[in-house]
């Protein structure tokens, strides 16, 4: 189960509870839950100076009157995430997490907390000490544009204001998680927290520790017979089928927050899908009236045709018997016998006139967006006349030169440290190769095994860095990409997408150096470059997804808006700046290891 996005935000209304708040998250007063032996951080804010100090002097230097005595002087915001993000190994295990994801978890969550409120977050307090992390982020609802406090401009004023408000910040702060793998909540779901007191009064329960009691044995009872005893006891039978009842109802609960879960999911998506059509449809119908021509009746009645009542269709007038259907006409004058098609053919047709002239007859009786019109449409038809004359253009790959693939093989397996073995497999399936320019040639291949494109990496020279597309190539039709694993005529199980030829090569690499070999998943590995040229379709159906870019910007930004149209991919990030980065540091560390194995002495041990 994917790890849920958590926001609550508390009203805080007078400097007491500004203080009493801030006694807890700072751990001014002893915590019956928390772990002594943790320290928390301070992500945002002075760390010297009282909390409600900072808010009134915050409140005083931005705001031009004096707050109303029922004025919310601060918002006390707490952001998480699930268990089963922070530990997915067993979410079970409180005060435990994965350093990497807390990490991640914090950084990006200050980063939505500054990008939102900027300085009116005062202070944000990453928790540790608990079961599982959380933070606590203070902020000062002030309206700048009217210099005073407004929680209801913030947050919202009324119930139901403050649930949509609410319910908008949720999304947003889900949205920003959502690299991270962690997701939005159900919408609208009554779910609550327990409170630590009631948690500890139900622990505590004397009816709890009463029946506790029948578990102590009999002197001299043996533990066969105790065990006997135990079975036979009906509070004992009672409680072992309350216990099956209570697990039966948990896993069915499970079950039912995994379906709403789905459900909202799907509801989240078909909504953006709905706003995104209707964005697209008005677009296009904008679009769709640029592109039509113009009415070649208006056009013919302003040439100074009249339309035949007798006969539909026709139009007569200065010297012309002319036929219209549609964006066509035809002149049945014996002196003329000729069709065409458009406005500015039929301008240039009946004023006996060139090209231009047309056209500015067209601009004088319909103006700038008639002209627009007209030209676009005389365009179209041109194209396509010409689309349907001229043969398509078919991609010619490189021609090959064996005698430099030894040198591509030694810049791939030396410079670019992967596997020899690896590279010769590739290079005999034709997928890579040398020109006669020593550059590697990477075949790009559309999903049915076609090749319509090249990728080219040049390996000679001191500055070998240059990479890009044979001219031809189709980029949003088709990839380089090799299959690993599994049956040979199986079902693709997982597929990994890399920025390039190189990148994909290198993560196919570590993941066999990590399994000793093969793996056992049916696995594509894929270099799309750009969300652009993803072919969605096809890898929606395919169970797991791995969004393997550069750990910069640019791969960030990349893996974001493809996991915006893959929604069950996940990200993966190198180590180092890119995988061929994190493949040369996996071979240092290997030869470091054989160096150091065999200059260890005999009997003595490796310190690790």
């Amino acid at each position: 189960m994917a790890g849920l996005a958590i926001l609550r935000v508390v009203k805080l209304k007078s400097f007491g509870n500004v203080g009493g708040s801030e006694a807890h998250t700072a751990r001014l007063q002893e915590t019956a839950n928390a772990d002594p032996q943790k320290t928390n951080i301070r992500l945002v804010g002075d760390i010297d100076h009282p909390l409600k100090e900072i808010v009134k002097l915050k409140i005083k230097s931005c705001t031009k009157y004096k707050p109303r005595k029922d004025a919310v002087l601060c918002s006390e915001m707490f952001l998480s995430a699930s268990p089963e993000y922070f530990r997915p190994y067993d979410p079970s295990l409180a005060g435990e997490w994965d350093q990497e994801r807390l990490r991640n978890f914090s950084n990006t969550s200050k980063n939505w907390l500054i990008e939102n409120y900027g300085d009116k977050c005062v202070r944000a307090e990453l928790h540790l000490d608990e079961a599982t992390p959380h933070i606590h982020a203070y902020i000062v609802p002030i309206d700048e544009k009217a210099h005073l406090l407004s929680h209801y401009k913030m947050f919202g004023g009324s119930p139901k204001e403050c649930r949509i408000k609410l319910s908008k910040l949720q999304d947003s702060y889900a949205q920003a998680l959502a690299p991270l793998g962690i997701e939005r909540g159900v919408k609208g779901s009554k779910a609550t927290h327990t409170k630590i007191k009631e948690y500890y009064q139900a622990v505590n329960s004397q009816p709890l520790t009463l029946e506790l009691e029948r578990l102590e044995p009999i002197l001299g009872e043996t533990a066969q017979r105790f065990y006997t005893r135990m079975k036979a006891d009906p509070v004992i039978q009672a409680l072992d089928h309350q216990l099956a009842d209570r697990q039966r109802a948990i896993e069915h609960e499970q079950r039912a927050v995994q379906n709403a879960i789905a459900s909202e999911k799907l509801r989240q998506q078909q909504e953006t899908t709905i706003k995104q059509l209707e964005s697209e449809s008005w677009d296009l119908r904008q679009q769709t009236e640029k592109l039509r021509d113009l009415s070649l009746e208006d056009v013919a009645w302003l040439l100074g045709l009249d339309r035949d009542h007798n006969q539909p269709g026709q139009w007569r007038g200065q010297g012309h018997i002319m036929n219209i259907d549609g964006s066509k006409f035809y002149d049945f004058h014996p002196s003329e016998q000729k069709g065409g098609g458009g406005a500015i053919d039929l301008v240039m047709h009946v004023n006996q006139c060139d090209n231009a002239q047309a056209i500015a007859w067209v601009h004088d009786n319909f103006g700038e967006a008639g002209v627009e019109k007209a030209v676009i449409a005389q365009a179209r038809k041109i194209a396509t006349e010409f689309a349907q004359l001229e043969p398509r253009p078919k991609f010619v790959p490189p021609p090959a030169d064996d005698h430099q693939w030894h040198k591509v093989k030694n810049y791939l397996t030396y410079s670019r440290e992967l596997l020899p073995s690896f590279i010769q497999a590739v290079h005999d399936q034709g997928l890579i190769y040398a020109d006669e320019q020593q550059n590697a040639v990477f075949l790009m291949r559309n999903l049915d095994g076609e090749t319509t494109g090249a990728f080219l990496n040049v390996t000679e020279g001191e500055d070998n860095s240059f990479e890009g597309y044979v001219t031809g190539s189709k980029r949003t039709d088709g990839w380089f990409h090799l299959k690993l694993g599994g049956e040979p005529n199986g079902e693709i199980e997982k597929v990994v997408l890399c920025k390039s030829p190189i990148e994909v090569l290198s993560f196919a690499t570590l993941e066999m150096e990590v399994e000793q070999g093969i793996p056992k998943t049916k696995t594509m590995y894929m270099a799309v470059d750009s969300p652009k040229s993803l072919p969605v379709e096809f890898i929606q159906t395919v169970p797991a997804v791995e969004v393997a870019y550069d750990n910069d910007h640019a791969g960030n930004e990349t893996a974001r808006m493809i996991m915006e149209q893959l929604h069950h991919a996940m990200r993966v990030k190198p180590k180092g700046k890119d995988w061929n980065d994190t493949l040369s540091a996996w071979r240092k560390y290997q030869k470091q290891q054989k160096r150091d194995h065999q200059h260890q002495q005999p009997g003595q041990e490796l310190e690790l």
